[in-house]
This record gives C-alpha cells, structure tokens and sequence, in this order.
C-alpha cells in the first residue's frame, strides 16, 4: 500500500486510490460487484471486473435508479445522482493510522446500510459521510448501495428474480470480509448497522443462516420491525399489477422485456403501481423483501425464538414521533376524522381500535391524526424494537436500547423527533443537512448544544462497534420491560 497523502489500498478486484481529511481515509465509490446492466439486469450480484491500474477513489458512485424520497419534505432534497452502471459499489472511511502505521492493529468494523422504504437512498450521499464516525471509536465505517424498488425487488422467482436487494447486501457484507484488512479493517469484528429500511436489512443479515454467524455486533435505528416481509402472494399480486401497468403482460420471454425497457419506464411504472396501492395509514412500498427469498428465510419472531441472535451485541432505538415524518404532510391523516383514525387502527391490529381509545383518552386534547401518527408509531417501530430487546436482553445477551428526542425549535409542521432525526448525529455530520425541516436549524448554524448532541450519540455508535457498549455516561444496559433503562437523548 501506499502510504502518501492519497492512500492505495489493494483488493480483491485492483488498487483503490482514496484521500484523507482530518487524519481519516476516504475510499468512495469501490465496486463490490458488477454493474447491474444490460443481461446482468435483474440478475444476481456478480464480482466486478478487475481494473489493472489504480482506481480512483476520491468520490461515491452514483445511487441506484430511483423517484425522489417521499421524506423531502422532513429531511430535504437531494439532487439527483443516479445511474444504473456503477451503482453496485460501497465507501470505506479508515482511520489514517490503521492504514499509516508499520504494523497496524486491526479496527473494528461497521458496515451501515441507509434507510428510505427500499425505494429510495444512497450509501455514497454525504448524509451518511463515515469519516467524523470513523474518527470518534477508532473504527472503519462502510456504506454501501443496493438494489431498490422494482429493481431489487421484483418477485418473479420462476425467473430467477427475487430479493435482488437482499442478495447485493449480502454481497458487500462478503466484500467487506473479504477485504476489509486492506483498509485496516478486522473481518471478525464485524457489526451491521443501518437505519430504518437499513435496520430491517440488518437485522435479517444477523439473523440469516448464512450471514448471521459473520456479525459480532447490531446496530438498528427505527427498525420498521411491525412490517413483516412481504408475502409471497401479496408480492406476486403486485409484481403481476406492475407488468400490466408496463404492458408486459404475457411476454413470452419476459426477463428480456424488462431488461430491454429503459430504466425510466420502470420507475415510472412503479410510480403508478405505488399511487394506485395507497391507502391513507399504510406506509409499506409495494415491493420489499419476500419472506422465503433469498435471506429472509423465517420473520424475525421466529428467528429469534431459534437464537439466530444470541451471542451479539445489540444497540437499537426509535426516535419520540416516529410517524410524523409520513403522516404530517399527508392531507388524509391531516383531516382524518376519529371514527375513520379508529378504523384504521383497527385495521392495524386486533387491539387497535382498544389502544387507539386508551391513546385518545391519555391525550383528550389531540386531534384525531395525533392519536393516530402516536399509535402508528408504537405499532411499527416502538413494540417490535422493543420486543427485540426484551428478547434478547431476557436470553442475557447485552442490549442498550435508546430513544432520540431531539425536536426543532422551529417546528411549523409539528414534526417533533420525527423519524430519520437522528441521522445527522449519528454520522455527526449536521452540516450536510441545510434546511431540513426535522433539524428546523435557523440560518443553517447548528447550536453548541446540536453539536455537542452529535459528538455524544456518534461517540455512543462508535465505541459500542468498538467494544459492545457505547461509552456514553448513564447509559446502562437495558433491562427487560424497564423503561428507566432506555437512554434519552435530546
């Protein structure tokens, strides 16, 4: 390796050319696996061709194919960078040391997926640059891109097309352990992280037969664990939905069709699939990871009842008002009446329509959408999180379990701890989120205190990596159905 101030690592595939900033190594946009064009459309991960000079490294490859998020409005935008060839690729931010050093120790590892509905997001986006995370636990972060929407996640398994997004995912998780001691990296200290969409990935990576024995550690943040994967007929019914909507119905040889449309007819066909799906209260994509598929062999429940976890260390938590990031923009929930909120409720689970009335009358001055978007939020992220972690702690398995309270001051939508708030201080990287409604920051200038929130809740992420325990003060592990054992931070 070359040990200059544009670091060369070796892989599998070539040599990676990379920058340092703050005493940290950046590898952007490495190729974990073939570009998903052409006949390797709606194929499986394959390696990437080897490149016989130095690649250069210094920025992300583009995102997958994919529409704007339907979070804009909480989050804010982001321009659009994305381009089906070279989009199978991940980001390593390595500690300048561990690469410097004439006998390096080997660093913990974190490999992050992002969140965004399986439809939506980007490893390479600077919302998730690894380089203060790396900073603050002496540890190598990785982000990576998969497949999403119709792209990862078409269910035609006669053809060989399922779970394609699962299947990239684990695809960089043996990358990395592969040739992450290039970068510094220790391959069996190895945890899964993501957020959301990500922390439903990662979960399912740890819990897998295959992958699960590979991770040491998990991290979820807002885990959507009250979605189930999706079913076989529910995805087949939505996928025939989808061919009709791009008149492919009956096509003799079918995977050729697909491949041969352009990419905007794809996405624009989803677009219309996902408009005509909607219901007011269902927040599920019409395509995510099958049950059955390639790695979503079991749900969660059962995996666990199995001990696919046990022996890891688990960090998981939910932000306060998970659910205002969808509903708060939606005029359906906006104007929703109690008897139609109930009804939903109900809808949701054989208690609903009881805890929506327990919910209403703790808070007899909500409206009927509060009641709603606060059950919402129990029922997807809140039991299931929590559910986990009983499990897991209750097995004697060490837990520490979170919940991120931070609320803008400016705050005209009444978002409150909205769901993905917590992103930009777990990277530490408030900066790269100007005007975003969720941080509700005045001309753009986080506070001492935001910063300072940053530094401690990636300081937590870091060296729980790091060591199993995130060492923040007042932060013990979490003791089964003890809500006083739930770390705060605001």
């Amino acid at each position: 390796m070359d040990l200059t101030e544009r670091p060369v690592v070796t892989t599998e595939s070539g040599r990676v050319r990379g920058t340092v900033r703050d005493g940290v190594a950046a590898f952007r946009g490495v190729p974990y696996a073939a570009s998903p064009v052409g006949e390797r459309r709606f194929a499986a991960p394959a390696p990437p061709p080897a490149w016989p000079e130095p690649r250069e490294a210094a920025a992300p490859g583009p995102a997958v194919p994919q529409r704007p998020s339907r979070l804009e409005a909480v989050m804010g935008p982001r321009t659009p960078d994305w381009n089906e060839d070279g989009s199978l690729t991940l980001n390593v931010w390595t500690p300048r040391l561990s690469i410097a050093d004439a006998s390096p120790r080997a660093l913990p590892v974190l490999l992050w997926f992002h969140g965004g509905g399986f439809t939506s997001g980007s490893g390479g986006w600077d919302w998730y640059d690894g380089g203060r995370l790396a900073a603050a636990g002496e540890i190598v972060v990785v982000t990576a891109n998969y497949r999403l929407g119709p792209l990862g996640y078409l269910h035609l398994p006669e053809h060989g097309i399922e779970n394609l997004g699962v299947q990239d995912q684990a695809a960089a998780l043996a990358w990395v352990r592969r040739n992450i001691a290039s970068f510094g990296g220790d391959p069996g200290r190895l945890t899964v992280g993501g957020q959301s969409a990500g922390a439903f990935s990662a979960l399912h990576l740890a819990l897998s037969p295959v992958t699960g024995p590979q991770i040491s550690r998990l991290i979820t943040q807002s885990g959507p664990f009250g979605l189930a994967p999706q079913d076989p007929g529910e995805a087949a019914d939505h996928t025939r939905r989808y061919l009709d909507l791009l008149g492919l119905t009956g096509r003799r040889d079918l995977p050729a069709a697909l491949r041969a449309l352009p990419v905007d007819h794809l996405l624009a066909g989803y677009d219309r699939l996902s408009q005509d799906l909607s219901r007011a209260g269902n927040v599920a994509p019409p395509m995510y990871p099958v049950l059955g598929g390639s790695g979503m062999p079991t749900t969660w429940q059962q995996a666990l009842a199995d001990g696919r976890l046990d022996g890891k260390e688990l960090l998981t938590g939910t932000t306060r008002n998970e659910m205002t990031a969808f509903f708060a923009f939606d005029p359906r929930i906006r104007t929703i009446t109690a008897d139609r909120a109930r009804a939903i409720a109900a809808g949701q689970l054989a208690d609903g329509a009881a805890r929506f009335d327990r919910i209403a009358a703790r808070r007899p001055d909500a409206a009927p959408s509060e009641v709603l978007t606060e059950l919402s939020t129990e029922l997807l992220f809140g039991d299931g999180t929590l559910a986990i972690a009983d499990h897991h702690a209750a097995a004697g398995n060490p837990v520490y379990v979170y919940r991120f309270d931070y609320a803008p001051a400016d705050d005209p939508a009444r978002l409150g701890a909205a769901h993905c708030v917590e992103l930009p201080f777990f990277f530490d990287a408030l900066d790269a989120y100007p005007a975003s409604p969720m941080l509700g920051i005045p001309d753009d200038a986080p506070t001492a205190a935001a910063r300072a929130l940053g530094r401690a809740f990636s300081h937590a992420a870091a060296t729980f990596t790091a060591t199993g325990r995130p060492a923040v003060p007042d932060w013990h592990p979490y003791a089964p159905a003890d809500p006083a054992t739930v770390r705060h931070f605001a």
